[in-house]
């Protein structure tokens, strides 16, 4: 998810892309000097003095109606946070154009619509040159540009899209007065969506059990399903955590292919022989990070000259959650004052935490007499907290404060992907840590 300066960063990013545009399509040479600014209109010289520019305004910011019933902020029994959905927003641009001369705005219009129908996507790639070029670009930029390298806007969940908007005169007019502004040839576009997510610490209760789902299948004859199976090759219940060093088993339709491979998160990894046209096995490699995965059948293809491996046919993409596991759990240095501890938590986590992921732990107080509520604690670290520089680690080692002395339940999640739980007679208890 990203920052409150996500915003700023997608008006950035654009902004970038036009000036790019200019210099690429040598549009200099046709109209002179051109200039591309993010000002509001107001604030634009016009007359006679008018410069060659184009000026993207982002006029209006409106709530994404798709993300925006997504997730409701929840509270548990005794008020507390639950969950902090994120803020979904559309942003609305007006591109206008200002010419020196006779025919230059129609000019400039023309290159400036045409860049942005070319790019309908904002890759993660484009997002992290602009704001995130190299050092000796990084360097010279003012402060407030440097700070959008932080907005995390590259690495959000959903891709940023552009599309064009429509405005009737009613509309325009009502924008240009607003504006106080004279009018000038313009286009309107939509970006969606940007997803600006709270860095407060929410305390999740416990996983659900047992869930009834119920699932409709469309008619397209690919990928179906995702299961996987231990590594005694019990077969992994619905309900249950998928973890690393599982084997993945997809089901579908003409899965077999003369080379076929699966496609994780973008990354290309061999199957398990044999392969059926209806059933595909591989072991989800170590590399995979704890999360949310794409999963996709290829079949690859051997062509040119000399021959080399091309991806050709790729089947429609599901989902994988790869939950991380716990070991070697244990409390370290527990101080006592005023009846409440201080400790570190030290734990092991398979598979290994990257420096974009973030990790939160929560305890929940066990073992308590008939009708007792107990305590729960929530506790959120960055990697860049733990290791420095950051870097891909397995141990954690995380602080923790005014805890009540007892047995908690340990739970540790990875972008909001937990950990599993065990199962006893009494509910969920281990992994477990005790407090003295």
């Amino acid at each position: 998810m990203s920052s409150p300066l996500a915003i700023a960063a997608v008006t950035y990013v654009l902004k970038d892309l036009l000036n790019d545009g200019i210099v690429n399509n040598d549009i200099s040479n046709s109209v002179g000097k051109v200039e591309v600014t993010v000002l509001p209109p107001d604030r634009i010289e016009t007359g006679d003095s008018e410069p060659n520019r184009i000026n993207l305004f982002m006029y209006m910011a409106t709530h994404n109606s798709g993300w925006r019933n997504e997730q409701q902020p929840t509270h548990s029994a005794r008020g507390e946070r639950v969950s902090y959905p994120p803020l979904a927003l559309d942003l609305h641009y007006l591109m206008t154009v200002y010419g020196s001369e006779e025919m230059h705005q129609d000019i400039l219009l023309g290159y400036g619509m045409h860049l942005m129908h070319e790019i309908p996507v904002l890759t993660r790639n484009m997002i992290r040159r602009s704001i995130d070029p190299p050092a000796s670009t990084f360097n010279t930029l003012p402060p407030h540009l440097r700070s959008l390298a932080t907005s995390g806007l590259a690495d959000q969940i959903e891709m940023i899209k552009i599309t064009p908007e429509t405005l009737n005169t009613e509309e325009l007019s009502k924008l240009w007065t607003a504006f106080g502004a004279k009018y000038r040839p313009n286009a309107a576009y939509k970006v969606t969506v940007v997803l600006i997510q709270s860095e407060k610490s929410a305390k999740p209760a416990l996983p659900v059990r047992q869930a009834n789902i119920y699932v409709m299948p469309f008619k397209q004859p690919v990928l179906e399903k995702i299961s996987a199976l231990t590594s005694t090759d019990v077969p992994v219940a619905a309900d249950e955590k998928i973890l690393s060093g599982y084997q993945l088993i997809l089901e579908g339709y003409n899965l077999r292919g003369i080379v076929t491979k699966v496609k994780i998160s973008g990354e290309i990894f061999d199957v398990l022989n044999p392969v059926s046209d209806s059933r595909i096995a591989l072991t989800i490699p170590n590399s995979i990070q704890a999360g949310v995965h794409g999963v996709q059948v290829v079949h690859e293809y051997s062509m040119g000259s000399p021959l080399a491996p091309h991806s050709g046919v790729s089947s429609n993409m599901l989902a994988m959650v790869l939950s991380p596991s716990i070991s070697a759990i244990s409390v370290q240095n527990p101080q006592i004052s005023s009846g409440l501890i201080k400790a570190k938590v030290n734990f092991t986590l398979t598979p290994t935490v990257n420096p974009a992921q973030k990790i939160a732990l929560t305890l929940d107080e066990i073992n308590l007499a008939p009708n007792t509520q107990g305590m729960r604690y929530g506790f959120e670290v960055r990697l860049s907290e733990l290791s420095s520089p950051p870097t891909p680690i397995s141990k954690i080692e995380i602080p923790v404060q005014r805890i009540k002395p007892g047995t908690y339940l340990v739970r540790v999640s990875v972008d909001g992907i937990e950990t599993p739980v065990g199962l006893g007679p009494n509910g969920y208890n281990a992994p477990q840590i005790t407090f003295p």
